[in-house]
């Protein structure tokens, strides 16, 4: 690991086409071939796909990066001039003429090799169950860019059609930009940059903190704010999802600091925290429960009305909470976030709305079943 890759150059190996030449790319490496797609990258894809799914995780297939096409202020330049795509790089007389042109549909001859990479891409891991897809890592948002990854998503579902197992496609937050863009979009999931959306239907949500709550925020907020946006986000509907640096010792100062190779302990908490949120939805039937935020005083309330509720109750306050469509008592448990500790309670009448308070202080979980 280079401590200092961000100001650095750094190489990646294998690339998804292969280095043939003749002549030099502008790093002194050959030059590619546009037309000899790289088995070994997409067999090491499809190795690691399989791996996780071996081991119970999703994996989301990036197919482009952002930080691929732009400095976006980075120390080390313009990674432009190592793209496959720059004229100076390949054998092809393919001339995306600058990184953002690349991520549009202005020329045709890329959108093709593109969609090439894209379909093999899809043939190397469609029998696979763990596969989500994500068009680009924080592009950059402008409109041609917008329509170019509209574009890309139906033309993975476009293909995908003719194949064994259709997977989800997604959309990540540009950045800059809004999420608008997002939710207009024809993906199935998305990552906004919003820290708490509200999870409406209209898609799945997986709220990135690399997005939504970069970890500068994340640590001068502390432990008791990120807890918080889990459960937030969870009981507004929403997948979370943590940026672990884990085991990188980082090249942003205070990002993270993993010792006697152990993750840095300071982000137990979040961790923690996110596995909390995983066994309610686990004990929960999550086809059934929307969020409620009318149902609750504290507004975070996903919820079955009359079956299912999970309330996340800031600051150890009172909650109000409508039990109208309840017509049955129900089973109730209280859990304090800061460490887990579950308190049983004493099954709460339904068919109206009732006062409820945790039996100790500090942020609460109330959770109501029947």
């Amino acid at each position: 690991m280079n401590r200092d890759a961000k100001q650095g150059t750094i190489y990646y190996d294998p690339m998804p086409y292969e280095r043939t030449g003749p002549g030099e790319a502008l790093n002194g490496k050959p030059k590619f071939d546009l037309n000899r797609l790289n088995g070994s990258y997409f067999e090491r894809m499809r190795a690691r796909v399989k791996e996780s799914g071996d081991h119970g995780i999703y994996a989301s297939v990036m197919l482009f990066n952002g930080f691929s096409i732009q400095g976006k202020g980075n120390v080390g330049g313009d990674p432009w001039r190592g793209h496959p795509f720059n004229a100076g790089n390949n054998i092809n007389g393919v001339d995306g003429v600058s990184g953002t042109l690349t991520h549009t549909l202005s020329n045709s001859v890329v959108t093709a090799f593109q969609e090439a990479y894209i379909r093999k891409a899809i043939d190397s891991v469609n029998d696979l169950d763990n596969v989500l897809y994500e068009i680009s890592n924080e592009d950059t948002a402008g409109p041609a860019d917008t329509e170019w990854q509209y574009h890309m998503i139906r033309f993975i579902k476009n293909y995908e059609t003719g194949k064994l197992k259709q997977h989800p496609v997604g959309m990540t937050a540009a950045w800059p930009g809004t999420d608008d863009i997002l939710f207009q979009s024809p993906a199935d999931w998305v990552s906004p940059a919003a820290k708490v959306p509200l999870g409406d239907g209209r898609k799945v949500i997986l709220n990135d903190t690399d997005h939504s709550y970069f970890w500068i925020g994340l640590r001068q907020d502390g432990p008791a704010a990120q807890r918080a946006w889990v459960w937030e986000n969870f009981t507004q509907g929403n997948q979370c999802l943590f940026m672990d640096p884990y085991l990188d010792p980082s090249h942003d100062p205070g990002r993270n600091n993993p010792s006697d190779g152990k993750p840095d302990v300071y982000w137990d908490g979040l961790r923690e925290t996110m596995g909390q949120s995983r066994r309610y939805a686990e004990r929960m039937d999550l086809s059934a429960a929307v969020p409620h935020p009318e149902l609750a005083s504290s507004k975070f309330c996903l919820a079955n009305p009359g079956k299912e509720y999970l309330v996340f109750v800031p600051n150890g306050v009172e909650v109000i909470l409508d039990l109208s469509a309840a017509s049955s008592p129900l089973s109730a448990e209280w859990m304090r976030t800061s460490d887990g500790t579950i308190s049983p309670a004493a099954p709460v009448k339904g068919g109206s709305k009732c006062n409820l308070k945790a039996p100790f202080d500090g942020e609460a979980v109330l959770f109501l079943c029947r």
